[in-house]
């Protein structure tokens, strides 16, 4: 498979930020150049815009969803131990790394192909095929090359990130979607997007100039406040969100190394809260994405004569019942605030039993999911145990030897990544549920602060590298 060539030697910490701020300016080139020969239609992924990293109707429409897809498969396919390919070989490395831009390709294929052929949720526009001359079929065909050549992009555009540039393309793709949503929800002028920004909105409330605005002391004007235009609940879990995230990845436990034959030397190896990130969350939501995109393409086909134990869908494609209701996710408070009359009319134990599914689901699949990232990032305990034995540490007080130090850390590895998973699930949750500024969702308000966190540290570690090019020779280069 073609690959980026990676940087022979040191790359200066100026030309990796010059890399990663010249792929960020294409990313955003990208998502507004839009699909020729396709008409605008409803966004079926736009709850889940923000984290896909995605543009409705534009060149990047699909985002990183065959990435993240691919990856789901990979990860089960190698917990299940079904690829027979040790990761620490070079060799295998390779196939691991070629099967995965294979299976991305493949996913790009399967999710593009049925949202311009089957589903049509990316119409083609009739008069675009009569001046051109290949009829409609042959705009479906030019729409769909237009997708496959934005996949093809994010793939490589993430693989530049990651050998010439700082962090991960998929990181930063999200970073940057949830950023402009979050700076849009705080000043979007009256006229522009559909909502108006917090900060402009309250200007108007204090100015008088705002429209259909209760008054603040009665029932109505407390929900205006909170839930409506005012959004004061959205900013508060926004900023308590940030909050608890850093605090998190500063709750750590720290086990204490020393150097074998170096006296002296110690070091401590930091076992986080958050132990996996929270990137596992990407494959959680990305798997309701293709759940709630299965149904919406069995509701085009059959219509009527769908099962309505299956699903059954409004005319603007959301579900209103059956399984596929109660799997969608949580993105607002409309969604399960059934006494204010925003769940569309459905009994408050529809609402609880959808609630406690995307809970259980988030939860579950939180803990799971990073327990697969944890094995296949070359993170557990006896992964960690080599790494450590071929440092030249050693645990103070315990013999150096790679099965002893294995069994420390599995005193605290399994358990912090099932703690640290099962948490961050029920955060994006609660989330979604109180609502956040921008309209992104819980999860991708987590991810954002996670990975922007991650890149702080990832700069730190740079220039401290460029200053001391001594320790850059002692991380291996």
């Amino acid at each position: 498979m073609p690959a980026v060539q990676r940087p022979e030697g040191h790359i200066p910490f100026k030309r990796k930020l010059t890399w990663t701020a010249g792929v960020l300016l294409l990313y955003f080139f990208l998502t507004n150049v839009f699909l020729y020969g396709a008409n605008q239609s409803a966004d079926i992924f736009g709850q889940f815009r923000s984290l896909l990293a995605g543009g409705q109707g534009t060149v990047l429409h699909l985002g990183i969803g065959p990435i993240v897809t691919a990856s789901i498969v990979l990860q089960l396919l190698g917990g299940a131990d079904l690829l027979g390919l040790d990761t620490s070989d070079p060799r295998d490395q390779v196939l691991y790394q070629g099967l995965q831009k294979l299976l991305v390709v493949v996913m790009i294929c399967l999710t593009g192909l049925p949202m311009v052929f089957i589903g049509g949720f990316l119409p083609a526009n009739e008069a675009v095929a009569q001046s051109l001359g290949i009829g409609m079929l042959g705009v479906k065909w030019l729409i769909f090359a237009q997708i496959f050549v934005g996949g093809i992009l994010v793939l490589f555009m993430d693989e530049i990130v990651s050998k010439w540039g700082v962090g991960s393309g998929i990181g930063l793709f999200i970073v940057a979607g949830v950023s402009q949503r979050l700076i849009g929800g705080l000043i979007s002028p009256q006229g522009i997007g559909s909502s108006v920004g917090i900060i402009p909105q309250w200007i108007a409330v204090i100015t008088g100039s705002a429209s259909n605005v209760p008054s603040l002391l009665t029932s109505s004007g407390i929900q205006y406040l909170l839930f409506g235009g005012g959004q004061l609940l959205a900013l508060a879990t926004t900023i308590l969100i940030f909050v608890i995230v850093v605090y998190a990845e500063s709750v750590r436990v720290e086990i204490p190394l020393s150097h074998a034959r170096v006296k002296g030397a110690r070091g401590r190896f930091p076992v986080k809260l958050i132990y996996a990130s929270v990137l596992p969350m990407i494959l959680v939501r990305a798997l309701q994405a293709n759940i709630q995109f299965l149904g919406r393409i069995l509701n085009r086909q059959l219509g009527s004569g769908m099962p309505t134990w299956l699903g059954t869908y409004s005319q603007n494609g959301y579900p209103t019942g059956g399984l596929f209701y109660y799997f969608a996710p949580i993105h607002s408070p409309n969604d399960w605030m059934w006494w204010a009359g925003g769940v569309g009319g459905h009994a408050a134990w529809q609402v609880l039993l959808r609630v406690a599914i995307d809970l259980g689901f988030m939860v579950v699949g939180g803990a799971i999911f990073a327990i697969f990232w944890v094995e296949t990032a070359d993170m557990g305990p006896e992964s960690t145990a080599k790494q450590i034995q071929n440092s030249g540490m050693q645990i103070p007080g315990f013999r150096q030897n790679t099965g002893v130090i294995e069994k420390v850390m599995e005193r605290y590895i399994p358990q912090v990544t099932v703690l640290g998973g099962a948490l961050v699930g029920l955060l994006a949750v609660l989330a979604n549920m109180l609502g956040t500024i921008g309209g992104t969702s819980g999860t991708s308000l987590l991810l954002a602060v996670s990975i922007t966190y991650k890149l702080y540290e990832e700069i730190a570690e740079e220039q401290l590298m460029e200053m001391h090019p001594m320790m850059r020779e002692m991380f291996g280069g």
